[in-house]
């Protein structure tokens, strides 16, 4: 099972702020939404901002901290929402099987391994040897319309 990676303060309180902020007001920075999903306990909706992947076709969402609460939520519920501003997009979520995240986690990798390379526990430019080792614990999600 993947663990789960604590950001701490300064990622979860300031930069995640000013992500969302920005993502609340219609403006996607690095390609930031925010992700709408029914607690699993609370039944209460939590929001997160997340980077939505476009690789080969299909939308995925990958959590580089590994077991998060919006991984366990979005598993739990197989629905959620993201939103850009005043857009709002109901999608459905189905995890991907290990065997096939590879690929998704290079791209994802690719584009957003400057700021995600450290949570994941891999180089920069990560060899496939070391995505292959972090594949397992890495939730990655393909999203469709719902």
């Amino acid at each position: 099972m993947a663990e789960y990676k604590r950001p701490g303060w300064l990622m979860s309180r300031l930069v995640n702020g000013i992500i969302s902020l920005a993502a609340r007001r219609g403006i996607s920075l690095g390609g930031a939404h925010m992700l709408s999903v029914r607690g699993r306990q609370s039944g209460r909706q939590r929001t997160t901002p997340v980077n939505p992947l476009t690789f080969n076709g299909q939308r995925y969402l990958v959590a580089p901290r590994g077991e998060t609460h919006w991984v366990r939520n979005i598993r739990a519920a197989g629905e959620g929402e993201l939103r850009l501003g005043r857009k709002r997009e109901a999608i459905r979520a189905s995890e991907v099987p290990d065997g096939e995240k590879a690929p998704i986690l290079k791209a994802y990798l690719d584009r957003w391994a400057g700021v995600t390379a450290s949570h994941f526990g891999v180089s920069k430019k990560p060899t496939d040897e070391e995505i292959a080792r972090v594949a397992p614990r890495s939730p990655v999600f393909r999203i469709e319309q719902g």
